[in-house]
């Protein structure tokens, strides 16, 4: 099992804060496609990804019992 967090307005967009996938594991670019197929969200939108705590390229392997973070670009001031 793999936790994949949702911060930001991707949480707003998606309807969730959390979404848990039954793989044993796959890249970054696999849980994009992933996440786009289920939830809806366009992958032309930029996208940081951490895995447990530390930020990913889309060749990185999700294992399970990863906790990966999906965080949009966020402004303020």
């Amino acid at each position: 099992m793999i936790t994949v967090l949702l911060f930001a307005h991707l949480q707003e967009q998606l309807g969730t804060d959390k979404m848990i996938i039954n793989k044993v594991e796959l890249t970054v670019a696999e849980l994009k496609e992933k996440v786009e197929e289920e939830l809806g969200w366009d992958q032309r939108q930029p996208l940081m990804v951490a895995i447990n705590e530390e930020y990913a390229i889309d060749e990185d392997l999700i294992k399970e019992g990863d906790i990966v973070a999906l965080i949009p670009p966020v402004s303020g001031g």
